[in-house]
């Protein structure tokens, strides 16, 4: 039995529906976020969410992709899911050291152009 296609399997199904749920969170949360940082231009923060969850799903898809590529040889069930459960952890802590460092930008550049305006 080759262990590896089954985990690739799960651990794209795994990763598909992370992804798109935290894009869905973020999408519409975003919309408030950035809203309220630019009040009198909500459809420049329409546009600025969107671009955001374009470059959110671009990065994750990508990681995931790569992700495969640099799997060892599974051999046995535990090792199977250890590697899953790993992939899956490393890919849930970028996802929120990126979501933290966009909010992060945007605070601080939308605050830097207000000042100067």
């Amino acid at each position: 039995m080759n262990y590896n296609l089954i985990g690739y399997g799960v651990f794209t199904l795994i990763i598909v529906f992370i992804i798109v749920v935290v894009g869905k969170i973020c999408y519409k949360n975003g919309n408030i976020f950035v809203a309220s940082l630019i009040p009198d231009h909500l459809a420049l923060c329409q546009q600025i969410n969107k671009t955001l969850l374009v470059g959110y799903y671009l990065v994750n898809i990508g990681y995931a992709s790569m992700t495969l590529a640099s799997w060892e040889h599974i051999i046995s069930l535990a090792r199977l899911v250890e590697v899953i459960a790993f992939k899956t952890a490393v890919i849930v802590c970028i996802l929120s050291v990126l979501h933290y460092l966009n909010i992060f930008i945007l605070t601080t550049s939308i605050q830097k152009l207000i000042k100067t305006t």
